[in-house]
C-alpha cells in the first residue's frame, strides 16, 4: 500500500498545481461600461427540442442585453411541446426574434449538430455564437463576451458558465465537470501550445468568427460527434486558429439538470465519447478516480495496522478535498459539498455503467427519444 499511496500522492500534486495555475490564470467575463462598436454583427443561435419549461426565461434575458445589434435565431428541432408557443410569446414582436422550423434529421447526423448546422446557414454575422436554451444571460453578459473576444483576439471563445447546482445529485455531479476542466487541463497549454490535444470547450457558449467557423468544417465537420464542441477546439487549434477559454462568472450561467434521472442520463449521453468512444478507456478511467477520491477513505476505515496507515490515507484523503474545494470556490460552488467526493465518485460509476449499457443495448446513448450513433473512429480532426 506504500507504493500505492506514493503513485497516487504524486498524481494528486500533479492534479493540485495545475489546479493552482489555472485559478490565478483564467480570465472571467467581468462587467464592461464600453459597448462594442455597432458595426459588429452578432447571431445568437439556440437548437431547442422540447424546451418550454427553460426558453421563455432565456429569450426573455437575452432580449434584456445592453448590447442590442444582434439577430436571436432559435431553431424548433421537432418539438412535441409548447417551446413553439412560448418563444413567441417571449420574443413579444421583436424583429431580432426569429424562429426556424427544423428539418428532419438526417440518418448521418446527430440531433443537435443538424439543429446547430441549420441556424449557422440562416445566420448573418460576422461572429456566430451557439448557445443552449436553458442558458442565463445578464443584461451586461453579451457586451462583456465580445469585449473579450476582441481583448483576446479569439477565433473560438468559449465560456465555462456558472452551474447552478439544487438538487443533491446536481450537487454531487456537476461541479466534478469544472474540477476536471481547472486540474487536468493547463489553461496556459490551451492558449499557447500547438497541439490540438490540450483543446477543451463548452458547447453551453461557442462564440465563433464565422469565417473560422466556415474554415474548420463547422458542425457539417464533426455531424456524427456526441462531444462536438470538444472536437470543435480540437479542429480549431489543429488549423493554427486561436482558441480561448473563460469563466462565466455571474454574467453566464445555467442550470443543466434538475434530479438524479436527468443528471445520470446527461452525463451518460457524453462520458463514453469524453474517453474517445474506448470502453476500456472508461473503465480505467473509473478505476482511475476510485484510486484517488475513494479508496483512501476505505484504506483509512479498515486499513488499521497496515503499512503506512494513517498518514498516507490522511493526506490523500486531505489532497483530494483540497483539489474539490478550491475547484468550487472558484467557479462559485458550495465548498463544503467537496465531503461529498467519495459519493459523487460512486455515482458516476453509475453514470459510466449506465453509458455502457446504452452502447451494449442500443449501440448509442439515448437522448430525448434518440438514439445517438457513435461517429467513426478517425473521425475527430
Amino acid at each position: 500500500m506504500i507504493l500505492f499511496g506514493i503513485v497516487i500522492g504524486c498524481i494528486l500534486c500533479g492534479l493540485a498545481l495545475t489546479l493552482l495555475l489555472n485559478v490565478f490564470t483564467f480570465p472571467r467575463l467581468k462587467h464592461t461600461t464600453t459597448q462594442p462598436t455597432t458595426s459588429v454583427t452578432v447571431s445568437i443561435l439556440i437548437p431547442a427540442r422540447n424546451e418550454a419549461a427553460v426558453i421563455g426565461r432565456t429569450v426573455q434575458m437575452i432580449r434584456q442585453q445592453t448590447f442590442t445589434h444582434f439577430e436571436l435565431l432559435i431553431l424548433d428541432d421537432q418539438s412535441t411541446d409548447e417551446t413553439v408557443n412560448i418563444i413567441r410569446q417571449a420574443a413579444a414582436g421583436d424583429e431580432r426574434i426569429k424562429i426556424i422550423s427544423g428539418k428532419a434529421l438526417p440518418a448521418d447526423w446527430s440531433g443537435k449538430n443538424w439543429a446547430c448546422h441549420q441556424l449557422s446557414e440562416a445566420s448573418n454575422g460576422e461572429f456566430i455564437i451557439f448557445t443552449d436554451a436553458d442558458v442565463q444571460w445578464q443584461p451586461d453578459a453579451l457586451s462583456a463576451l465580445l469585449s473579450y473576444q476582441n481583448k483576446s483576439r479569439a477565433d473560438l471563445l468559449t465560456v465555462w458558465p456558472t452551474q447552478e447546482t439544487v438538487s443533491p445529485a446536481e450537487r454531487l455531479v456537476v461541479p466534478l465537470m469544472s474540477m476536471v476542466i481547472m486540474s487536468y487541463l493547463p489553461l496556459i497549454a490551451v492558449h499557447y501550445l500547438p497541439w490540438s490535444s490540450f483543446a477543451a470547450a463548452n458547447g453551453q457558449c461557442l462564440l465563433f468568427r464565422r469565417s473560422v467557423y466556415q474554415a474548420i468544417g463547422g458542425h457539417s465537420g464533426v455531424r456524427k460527434e456526441i462531444v462536438e464542441d470538444v472536437v470543435l477546439a480540437r479542429r480549431t487549434k489543429k488549423h493554427r486558429f486561436r482558441l480561448r477559454m473563460i469563466d462565466g462568472g455571474t454574467l453566464i450561467g445555467c442550470r443543466m439538470y434538475h434530479d438524479w434521472v436527468s443528471v445520470q442520463s446527461g452525463f451518460a449521453k457524453n462520458i463514453l465519447a469524453g474517453h474517445g468512444n474506448s470502453q476500456l478507456l472508461l473503465a480505467f478511467s473509473t478505476i482511475f478516480h476510485w484510486s484517488m477520491f475513494l479508496i483512501p477513505y476505505l484504506w483509512l476505515l479498515f486499513g488499521a495496522g497496515s503499512e503506512g496507515w494513517p498518514a498516507f490515507p490522511l493526506a490523500l484523503i486531505t489532497l483530494g478535498l483540497l483539489i474539490r474545494t478550491l475547484s468550487a470556490a472558484f467557479t462559485k460552488q458550495r465548498v463544503l459539498d467537496a465531503l461529498g467526493m467519495p459519493l459523487s465518485v460512486i455515482l458516476m460509476t453509475l453514470i459510466a455503467a449506465r453509458s455502457l449499457y446504452w452502447q451494449w443495448r442500443f449501440g448509442g446513448p439515448r437522448w430525448k427519444d434518440r438514439t445517438i450513433r457513435v461517429a467513426e473512429q478517425g473521425s475527430h480532426g
